[in-house]
């Protein structure tokens, strides 16, 4: 069996279009007529140059090949270039491609994908979500109001959930960290309590940030908020900065998770080795796929680390996050994200019940791709997938947030 074809899907969710502007998805086809499906977290560069490069890393290194050899093929991607080391955009094309090569073996062996990794561990993973608007919630009045994030936590935890995400703390910038504003933090606190006051003892509060907060300022954040017990304090400052990400970790004393925009287990390794995070967020889709994110699970358990899989896409990642799930002994959770569109491109195959997911038992990543709906919502936009500020910070008045991711 052998890789022979490659197809490129990139989709517009409708709305409300939690995920992101687009999903990048690929299916790639055996010359015994097997078809893996995989998707491409890569928010760095617009969609027709990412189609390229998904091409190029496919026909390059991997077309001809059987899917077996996931290693053989990650160290050519990985160092064929004279590269060797962490390239999102590439990784994020190898990524999804990888994912892709693990459904057709799943499928092949008449096996889900995480037989083939390990073994479950798991029979159904915790899940979380995001807070999002609940109808009658109006837009944007939703993103600054604890009041209407208490509401939909609450509606979440009737549902079963019991952990809830937000992100009251101002904008995300591409000028680095910054120090919060005064308005930022009293924010900050209000929703915490809000949030705390609606769902008690019932749910983890996870508190998001995007890297957006200078050493001082994540810490001065993190203590505001550290009364209300968050579960987790996310990616407070820029990901690149692995030391100073640890002093944030001594001094606020909430537990610091990351992990999203890292690749590979040789950016997730000085994270763990340093103490700079006890909980680790890749998204399968950019770190290197599921056999790399095997490799992470292994490496953050010898340092007593959990994970907590990151979704900002379709369901084909989600899928991909459920199978090593399942495989691992040191999942957290795993981040969720329901909407129509969601369950619809994979036909419900599968369920959030009562706060969990159920491990799917169906072959390769357990799921059925409507193909047809997919290319029926093509994405004709220029704007990037996540697109960060280019204003500078304003001190005077309290932000205007933008949504959730």
């Amino acid at each position: 069996m052998k890789l022979a074809d490659l197809d490129i899907v990139v989709t517009a969710p409708p709305a409300p279009g939690w995920g992101g502007r687009y999903w990048i998805l690929v299916k790639v086809t055996t010359d015994t007529g097997i078809t893996g499906w995989g998707e491409c977290y890569a928010s760095s560069i617009g969609p027709d140059a990412m189609r390229a490069v998904i091409t190029d890393v496919f026909a390059r290194h991997m077309a001809g090949e059987n899917p077996e050899n996931i290693d053989l093929m990650f160290r050519r991607v990985y160092s064929a270039g004279f590269t060797q080391r962490p390239d999102l955009t590439v990784m994020g094309a190898w990524s999804g491609l990888e994912i892709a090569c693990w459904d057709i073996l799943g499928k092949d062996r008449d096996r889900p994908v995480h037989a083939l990794i390990g073994g479950r561990t798991n029979d159904r993973i915790r899940a979380y979500s995001y807070l999002y608007p609940q109808p009658g919630h109006a837009l944007p009045d939703f993103w600054s109001s604890p009041d209407l994030a208490a509401e939909s936590a609450r509606a979440l935890v009737d549902r079963g959930y019991t952990a809830v995400k937000f992100d009251p703390a101002g904008p995300y910038t591409i000028r680095g960290g910054h120090m919060p504003s005064l308005h930022d933090i009293s924010r900050s606190v209000a929703f915490c309590k809000a949030i705390r006051d609606a769902v008690g003892d019932r749910a983890d509060l996870l508190f998001g940030t995007h890297g957006q907060f200078s050493t001082g300022g994540a810490i001065r954040l993190g203590q505001a908020i550290a009364p209300y017990q968050p579960l987790w304090f996310e990616e407070p400052i820029p990901p690149d900065n692995t030391h100073e990400m640890s002093k944030v970790a001594a001094k606020c004393g909430i537990p610091i998770a990351t992990g999203e925009r890292l690749t590979t287990r040789s950016e997730f390794a000085p994270v763990l080795r340093s103490g700079a995070a006890t909980i680790v967020q890749p998204a399968l889709g950019r770190c290197g796929g599921i056999w790399e994110g095997r490799k992470i699970a292994v490496l953050a358990e010898a340092y007593n680390a959990q994970l907590a899989p990151h979704l900002y896409a379709g369901p084909i990642a989600w899928a991909a996050n459920i199978q090593l799930s399942a495989a691992i002994p040191n999942i957290l959770m795993a981040e969720t994200i329901e909407t129509p569109f969601h369950f619809d491109l994979i036909r419900n195959t599968l369920t959030v019940e009562n706060g969990y997911i159920p491990v799917p038992t169906a072959p390769g990543l357990g799921i059925d791709v409507d193909e047809d709906l997919a290319r029926a919502h093509p994405y004709s936009v220029d704007a990037l997938h996540l697109e960060m500020q280019q204003d500078a910070i304003d001190h005077h008045a309290p932000h205007h947030l933008p949504p959730s991711i």
